[in-house]
């Protein structure tokens, strides 16, 4: 409880900026979860997730390249059409599935200080409002009301966007791999297809 009633204290203290700050908090950590559960997987090279699924080895699979691996091995060996395009629509989804929430994380990383700083003006227009009758405390903030409010929430938003940004950079390494790995797994489907339309 005094650890809730303390973060209550600090999101007073930083003004009206904190709670759109919060919110944006738990948006970010929502968005880089799901994007960190969506490139989960075992690790394993492109090639040998298809040997494995073609033996029937991948019964459940855990990642977005273990699925294209399982939907590659079906096709390779049942699809009469043109391979290549029937790749390209069954992967879409699996693409649209590693980007989710790219675009949200970004946004609240660049959004996050720029919040903060807003509350930093704020809290500075408050302290030279309290310097003209030299207000130390009022009802609205006074000087040390303004300062702490232009600190609280500087540090408030660069406490979401710093962390934000390094996850969010590694998680879209991670995802630039993984379509990489994909178009790779791609080809190689091809190449079973085409060798067991030659075998017919």
């Amino acid at each position: 409880m005094q650890v809730v009633e303390a973060f209550m204290k600090y999101i007073e203290l930083g003004g009206y900026v904190m709670p759109p700050l919060v919110v944006c908090t738990l948006g970010l950590w929502f968005g880089l979860g799901y994007r960190f559960s969506a490139v989960q997987g075992r690790g394993l090279p492109p090639r040998r997730l298809l040997e494995m699924a073609l033996a029937g080895e991948l019964t459940k699979p855990a990642g977005i390249l273990e699925q294209g691996a399982v939907i590659g091995a079906r096709l390779s060996q049942d699809f009469k059409g043109r391979l290549d395009r029937e790749i390209e629509v069954r992967f879409a989804p699996l693409r649209t599935e590693v980007g989710r929430f790219r675009r949200l994380t970004g946004a609240i990383v660049g959004i996050a200080p720029l919040l903060g700083l807003l509350g930093t003006v704020s809290g500075m227009i408050e302290t030279f409002d309290s310097l003209g009758d030299m207000t130390l405390y009022s009802q609205s903030g006074g000087i040390a009301g303004g300062i702490s409010q232009a600190l609280l929430t500087t540090q408030f938003g660069l406490a979401v966007a710093i962390p934000g940004l390094i996850l969010k950079g590694l998680l879209d390494r991670r995802q630039t791999t993984i379509e990489i790995q994909l178009q790779e797994l791609k080809a190689l489907i091809c190449g079973e297809g085409a060798k067991r339309v030659h075998h017919e």
